[in-house]
C-alpha cells in the first residue's frame, strides 16, 4: 500500500544515514477504504492528495514537538544536522504491513515496522518560502487543534504552501544544501 509518512528534516537525515525510518507511533496516512467512502467524488489522485495533506499537517505537529523531544534525547540532537530549517516533510513509500485506523481518522494507518529507504518512492518538502508560515503554524497548532479559529487560519496558511517533490536519490543533496 502507498503510504504518506509525516516527517521532519531531522528524520530525513536519519533515513539517509540509517537507511530506514520508524514513523512516530507508527502513524502514516493512505487512501484507505474509509477515506474513499467519505468522499462522494474524487479519483485516486485527488484522494492521494488528501492523504498527503494530512501527513503534511501531522509534520507540523512533529515540528511543534521536536524541541521537547530533542531536550529529552541528547543522542537525537547529535545524530541530526544542526540548525535544520523548519520545513514540513512527507515520505511516500510502498509498505506491506499496514493496518487502517478509521477510529483515529479516515486516512490514518499504522505501520508495523520501519520504512526502508528502498521502499521510499519520493519525498515532499517545503521550500524556503514556506518557512515563515510553518513557524507560525508550529506556534499555533495546539490552539488550532482545540478549535481556535485564528490559529486554524494560521495553520491553514502553512498548508497553502505546496510541498516540493524530490526523488529518493536526491535526499542526500537536499539535506546537504539546506
Amino acid at each position: 500500500m502507498r503510504v504518506y509518512v509525516p516527517a521532519t528534516l531531522a528524520m530525513l537525515a536519519q533515513l539517509v544515514s540509517g537507511r530506514e525510518l520508524r514513523a512516530v507511533n507508527g502513524t502514516a496516512f493512505a487512501v484507505t477504504p474509509t477515506l474513499r467512502e467519505s468522499y462522494a467524488e474524487g479519483d485516486d489522485e485527488e484522494l492521494a492528495d488528501v492523504a498527503l495533506r494530512e501527513a503534511a499537517l501531522a509534520s507540523v505537529r512533529l515540528l511543534a514537538g521536536a524541541g521537547d523531544e530533542a531536550d529529552r534525547d541528547v543522542a537525537d540532537r547529535t545524530a541530526a544536522p544542526a540548525e535544520l530549517p523548519p520545513r514540513r516533510a512527507v515520505l511516500v513509500a510502498e509498505v506491506d504491513d499496514v493496518k487502517a485506523r478509521p477510529d483515529l481518522d479516515d486516512a490514518v494507518v499504522r505501520l508495523t515496522g520501519p520504512v526502508a529507504i528502498d521502499d521510499v518512492i519520493a519525498v515532499y518538502v517545503d521550500n524556503e518560502a514556506a518557512e515563515e508560515a510553518v513557524l507560525a503554524a508550529i506556534d499555533a497548532i495546539d490552539a488550532a487543534d482545540l478549535g481556535d479559529e485564528d490559529a486554524e487560519l494560521t495553520v491553514g496558511d502553512a498548508q497553502d504552501h505546496d510541498l516540493a517533490w524530490y526523488a529518493t536519490q536526491e535526499l542526500p543533496f537536499l539535506l546537504e544544501f539546506l
